[in-house]
C-alpha cells in the first residue's frame, strides 16, 4: 500500500465518529439514513464524514435511487491492516518470517 493511501486512511480512521461508522459498516451495507440514526450528528456532518471515508478508499459508496448505501472496502481494508503489520513489526521478525530456516 502506498504512504500516500494509507495515511489518507489513518486520517479518516482518526474521529470518533468516523470509526463508529466503519464498525456499523463491517456487518454490512447500509443507507445514509440508517447511519445517521445511530449517530449523534447532523445529515451534513454525517456527509463530510462519509465523503472522507470514501476519499480515502476504505468506504464504497453506491447509488440506487434516491439513496446512498455504504460498504467497507474489504479488500482496501485487508491492504491496510496488513501494512500496519509491516510498519509495527521489527525488521529482524520480517527477515525470520521471510526466511524458514531461521
Amino acid at each position: 500500500m502506498e504512504e500516500k493511501k494509507f495515511i489518507s486512511i489513518c486520517k479518516a480512521l482518526g474521529d470518533n465518529n468516523r470509526m463508529k461508522i466503519v464498525k456499523m459498516l463491517k456487518k454490512g451495507s447500509l443507507c445514509a439514513n440508517d447511519i445517521l440514526k445511530h449517530l449523534d450528528c447532523s445529515q451534513p456532518t454525517l456527509s463530510y464524514h462519509m465523503k472522507l471515508l470514501v476519499e480515502s478508499g476504505i468506504v464504497r459508496s453506491r447509488k440506487q435511487g434516491l439513496w446512498t448505501f455504504y460498504t467497507v472496502d474489504r479488500r482496501v481494508a485487508d491492504n491496510f491492516a496488513a501494512h500496519i503489520v509491516n510498519v509495527c513489526t521489527p525488521a529482524e521478525e520480517l527477515a525470520k518470517d521471510a526466511d524458514p530456516a531461521k
